[in-house]
C-alpha cells in the first residue's frame, strides 16, 4: 500500500508583501499558513509521496525570500522520507524558478513531460506528468500522454500528474462547468491504464467520476482544490487537501481509498469584487478556477474530514 498527499494551488506570494508598508495581515500569510498545514502529514511520516498539482506561486517571477518559503515545506518532506512531486502550473507559466533546493533527489518537478518512477514498501510507482500546456491541449492530449514514456515504466501503479481543466469540472459561484474550450481534457481521452489522474488548476476540491453523458472514466480525477479562497467567486467553498492510499491488483493500480481534509479559511468580507490582495481599490482580480462538482467526494464540514471509497463505476479495469 502506497500513502500519497495531494495539495495545490497554494499560490505563494500573492499578497505577500516582503517589505509591509501597511499594518495589516495580508492575505498571502493564509496561504502560507494553510500550506504548511496541509503539508503535516508528510513532515509527521504519515505518507510516502507529496505531489502538488501546480501553482505553487502566485507569479512566475517572485522574491527569493517567497521562493524559500515556498520550496521549505517541500525540502522538509523530502527530508521526512517523502519522495516529493510538483507539476508547474500556469501561475509560473510551466516552470518553477531555480533553487537548490529543488535538487535533492527525492524532489521531482516536471519542468517536461516525463515520468518519475519510484519503489515504495515493494511497489513500484510511476507518476507521469507534465507542466501547464498553453493552447490547444485539447487536440495534444494523449500526445504529449505518450511522451512521459510512462509505458516503459512497467509500473505497479501508474498516476498522471496535471494542472488542467477537464471536462466535468465545475467551478465559480453558478457552478460553471468546463466542456469543450481547446485547453479542456476529453475525458474519453483519459488511459485507463492510470489508477487516476490527479490534477490542480480547480480550486474546488471535487472527484470525476463520470463524463458530461454520464458515462464513467477511463480513470478518476482528483481535484484537491486550492488551499486559500482566491476570490469572493470561491466564498461558499471548503478548502483542504486530500490524502489516498493505493495499492496494485490492476492494471496500472488500484486506487483504493481518498480522503478530503478541510482546512480553516478567513471569512469572506461582504460587499467585495475580490479580497485577494488589493481590494479595496476595486481592482477585479481573480485567481483560475474555483471548482465544485456533484461527483465530489462527500466531506461532512469544516471540522472533520470525510473518507471516500471509489464506486464500482470510478474506473474500468
Amino acid at each position: 500500500m502506497i500513502r500519497l498527499l495531494l495539495v495545490s494551488d497554494t499560490h505563494i506570494g500573492l499578497d505577500l508583501p516582503v517589505r509591509p508598508r501597511v499594518e495589516r495581515r495580508p492575505r498571502g500569510a493564509d496561504f502560507l499558513e494553510n500550506y504548511h498545514r496541509a503539508m503535516q502529514p508528510a513532515l509527521a511520516g504519515e505518507v510516502d509521496v507529496v505531489v502538488h498539482g501546480g501553482d505553487l506561486f502566485h507569479k512566475p517571477r517572485v522574491p527569493a525570500a517567497v521562493v524559500d518559503k515556498a520550496l521549505e515545506p517541500l525540502h522538509a518532506a523530502a527530508e521526512a522520507g517523502a519522495h516529493v512531486v510538483v507539476v508547474p502550473g500556469n501561475h509560473e507559466r510551466g516552470r518553477l524558478p531555480p533553487h537548490l533546493i529543488l535538487a535533492h533527489p527525492r524532489i521531482h518537478v516536471f519542468h517536461e513531460p516525463a515520468t518519475v518512477t519510484v519503489t515504495i514498501a515493494g511497489l513500484r510507482l510511476a507518476l507521469a506528468g507534465f507542466p501547464y500546456q498553453r493552447g490547444d491541449l485539447r487536440g495534444r492530449f494523449r500526445a504529449v500522454v505518450e511522451s512521459t514514456g510512462f509505458r516503459d515504466a512497467a509500473a505497479d501503479i501508474n498516476l498522471l500528474c496535471v494542472h488542467h481543466c477537464i471536462e466535468g469540472a465545475t467551478v465559480g459561484a453558478h457552478d460553471y462547468v468546463f466542456r469543450t474550450a481547446r485547453d479542456v481534457i476529453r475525458g474519453a481521452d483519459l488511459d485507463p491504464a492510470f489508477a487516476a489522474v490527479l490534477s490542480g488548476h480547480i480550486h474546488r476540491h471535487q472527484v470525476l467520476q463520470r463524463d458530461l453523458r454520464g458515462r464513467p472514466l477511463p480513470a478518476p480525477v482528483i481535484y484537491c482544490g486550492s488551499v486559500e479562497r482566491t476570490s469572493i467567486a470561491e466564498r461558499k467553498e471548503t478548502k483542504g487537501f486530500v490524502t489516498m492510499e493505493l495499492d496494485a491488483g490492476a492494471p496500472g493500480g488500484r486506487l483504493c481509498s481518498w480522503r478530503f481534509h478541510p482546512l480553516p479559511t478567513r471569512p469572506v468580507p461582504p460587499g467585495r469584487p475580490t479580497y485577494a490582495g488589493r481590494a479595496g481599490r476595486g481592482r477585479r482580480r481573480s485567481t483560475d478556477s474555483g471548482p465544485a462538482s456533484a461527483a465530489a467526494a462527500p466531506h461532512r464540514g469544516a471540522d472533520s474530514a470525510a473518507r471516500a471509497t471509489r464506486p464500482a463505476g470510478g474506473r474500468r479495469d
